[in-house]
């Protein structure tokens, strides 16, 4: 099964290194690596989390999922995970599915909500290199935004570039 497997299959490391390379094309030089690198691995995990999921937390379906279970539910605003969770999921809808996000809601607001539950995360995290991580993602959370929307476009866009042919050498 060899070369078919490998389209059928990916796994995290490769997840990983995908959104990791296309996501630092699309930022530029200079782009903080240890950012750059949350990005991706959040980027990473919900593209191998279904919406369905029956184990853990499942990618919920859009915005509005996110409102209702960390918003209107209060009692998981004390805990750093699942503040840092509701941030990433915010980041990954509000940022790579912008475009089919913006029909229905109100991307600056829950970019807003989103870089607010970074916050809170980083003010409860006992680690204080992962809290200070987590609130520097929270204060660049648009910027991240942006790039991971702009990301979506790229990848869109790339099935219908045509390649040059290769010229003989």
């Amino acid at each position: 099964m060899g070369p078919l497997r490998e389209l059928l299959a990916t796994d995290h490391r490769q997840a990983l290194e995908f959104f990791f390379q296309r996501l630092k094309d699309v930022s530029g030089a200079g782009v903080d690596q240890q950012e750059l690198l949350y990005n991706a691995s959040v980027l990473a995990h919900y593209a191998q989390i279904s919406t369905q999921a029956t184990v853990g937390l499942s990618t919920p379906a859009n915005l509005s999922a996110i409102f209702d279970h960390f918003v209107v539910d209060s009692t998981l605003q004390a805990d750093s995970l699942m503040m840092e969770t509701a941030g990433a999921q915010c980041l990954v809808l509000a940022g790579f599915f912008e475009d089919q996000m913006r029909r229905r809601h109100n991307i600056r607001w829950y970019g807003e909500l989103g870089a607010g539950f970074f916050s809170r995360a980083a003010t409860r995290e006992a680690s204080p290199h992962k809290a200070q991580l987590l609130d520097t993602i929270a204060r660049h959370f648009d910027v991240w935004r942006q790039r991971q929307a702009q990301l979506s476009r790229v990848l869109r866009d790339e099935p219908f570039l045509l390649a040059s042919p290769k010229r003989p050498t």
